[in-house]
């Protein structure tokens, strides 16, 4: 007999973006005309078409892998060194900051990789998450055991919440009480708030104390 990750269980609802699309529909199909005028706060989209340089590389790609002396095949879990190289360079080294090419992680996106992470670290690590937050830090943690039940409010039992207020200018203070793992992520998403240096030194000092 095959057993669920019960912790699944613990989820108080669909995703949030699905969620928030329902909603926005149901609204404009209520209100005639509502749909011109709406400010949408879910999931973000392109409005732009493809730059000619993307299109460009993307063809040539493609071109290079219908070819057999050019065909590559599955790529390295890192990612393409000569794609590493790139990014290394023109992201950093050419903006005066010391990234060597195998600092460089080419991933399938980081929604994945916030529950990859997961997978090495402990479920008796005590977590702190900004509040509000991008739901998949809070969603992962909760089906990867690292929390109790929901209480009335939608809040975990387990997981320390840093409020980001219009007061702090939605950047979260250091908690005082101990946590292990802090989730920041700047801008931020939802409030779009950056941190200055001087409040990221706060948190460069807290962090030894974990």
């Amino acid at each position: 007999m095959a057993y669920l990750n019960e912790n699944y269980l613990k989820l108080q609802a669909g995703y949030l973006f699905p969620e928030i699309a329902r909603r926005v529909r149901e609204f404009c199909e209520a209100n005639p005309g509502a749909e011109q005028k709406l400010i949408r706060c879910g999931i973000g989209d392109v409005t732009e078409p493809l730059p000619a340089a993307a299109v460009s590389a993307m063809r040539q790609a493609v071109d290079e892998l219908g070819k057999r002396e050019t065909f590559r095949g599955y790529g390295p879990e890192q990612g393409y060194p000569f794609l590493r190289s790139a990014i290394a360079q023109h992201d950093f080294r050419d903006r005066n900051l010391d990234i060597a090419d195998d600092e460089i992680f080419v991933s399938d996106g980081s929604k994945c990789d916030c529950g990859f992470i997961l997978d090495i670290l402990g479920d008796q690590n005590k977590v702190a998450i900004t509040d509000p937050v991008y739901p998949v830090y809070v969603d992962t943690n909760v089906m990867a055991g690292h929390t109790g039940a929901a209480n009335a409010d939608g809040r975990y039992e387990g997981i320390t919440y840093l409020p980001c207020t219009a007061e702090t200018n939605f950047v979260p203070e250091p908690p005082r009480e101990h946590v292990d793992l802090v989730y920041l992520c700047f801008p931020n998403n939802p409030t779009g708030a950056v941190a200055s240096r001087t409040q990221l030194t706060r948190w460069v000092e807290y962090a030894p104390a974990l």
